[in-house]
């Protein structure tokens, strides 16, 4: 046993001091490389773990500090081994054929729902996320905001319309306790963070503009916000409310939809989408609003 262990350890110890060797002469593609090589070392820290019990790793993680340094702690050897046990399942999550880095995987391991991990490995995929920037989107709980019938079609790989990854409620950062709040309150809060705003929004979404101003007849009226979607391939006009959405709401969104169908987009581009942000959603109106392009969310105010 005791022979076996040793040759456990010996293969251990040589990718360990590989990825070290590596990681201090070379800075681009190091990180993929560490991934690479975490996953050989959690493969055979698995494998000892089932042969000798987990607290093999405790054996290991002594010695390893001795020989090779004070990072590879219990702690951390752990962490790697969970790594391969989380990733080695499922080959389209494969850390081998991907591009991100270690601290994004460190992470996803908090995520023991399959199907979320999933929706964050392909948004890291997607905008190549910090860890910092994937850390805030799992604990506003981006996943568990999407409608049942988002992740159902998420799941069945079907396609998603502009509006699927849109959460519900919408995370609206915010500096003061609001009592009570305005739409000008509201839209100003979104324009000061509008970068936050736009990656907790959905896939694909850039600023196009706000209190964008058209003419209905001999009156001016002003769209809220403005959004494009380069994914879907259109306009989106999105309109605040801070009450309950109300059945005038409707009529207002869909005049302004038909404005930029008819007079700004483009004969190559999809038709217009609107979106109400309200207080409070309304499913009775929904359920007799005809428009399939038309949306309501609720927003939340997060200090």
């Amino acid at each position: 046993m005791k022979e076996s262990k040793d040759l456990y350890y010996d293969s251990l110890k040589e990718e360990v001091l590989k990825t070290e060797s590596f990681i201090r002469v070379t800075d681009y593609t190091k990180e993929q490389y560490k991934v690479k090589e975490y996953y050989k070392i959690g493969e055979i820290l698995s494998k000892a773990g089932k042969e000798y019990g987990k607290n093999i790793i405790g054996i290991y993680s002594e010695r390893l500090m001795n020989e090779v340094g004070k990072k590879y702690n219990e702690r951390t050897l752990r962490k790697i081994r969970q790594f391969y046990e989380t990733f080695s399942i499922n080959k389209k999550w494969s850390p081998l054929a991907t591009n991100l880095t270690w601290s994004n995987y460190l992470e996803l391991l908090s995520i023991k729902n399959k199907n979320a991990l999933e929706y964050y490995i392909n948004l890291c995929k997607m905008y190549n996320l910090t860890k910092r920037e994937l850390r805030e989107r799992i604990k506003s709980h981006e996943y568990e905001r999407l409608s049942d019938k988002t992740k159902e079609k998420l799941i069945k790989s079907e396609e998603l319309k502009v509006s699927d990854l849109v959460p519900d409620p919408i995370v609206i950062k915010t500096d003061k306790d609001y009592e009570k709040i305005s739409e000008y309150d509201l839209k100003n809060l979104i324009l000061q963070n509008m970068d936050d705003f736009l990656k907790k929004f959905g896939n694909g979404f850039t600023y196009a503009g706000n209190e964008y101003k058209i003419k209905v007849g001999d009156r001016y009226n002003y769209i809220d916000i403005s959004l494009f979607n380069y994914i879907h391939n259109c306009f989106v006009v999105v309109e605040l409310k801070v009450t309950e959405l109300k059945k005038e709401h409707i009529g207002q969104i869909e005049t302004y939809m038909n404005y930029v169908d008819k007079n700004i987009k483009s004969i190559n581009q999809n038709s217009t989408i609107g979106i109400i942000i309200c207080k409070k959603n309304n499913k009775f109106v929904m359920e007799y609003c005809s428009n399939p392009n038309i949306f309501s969310k609720e927003y939340k105010l997060e200090m």
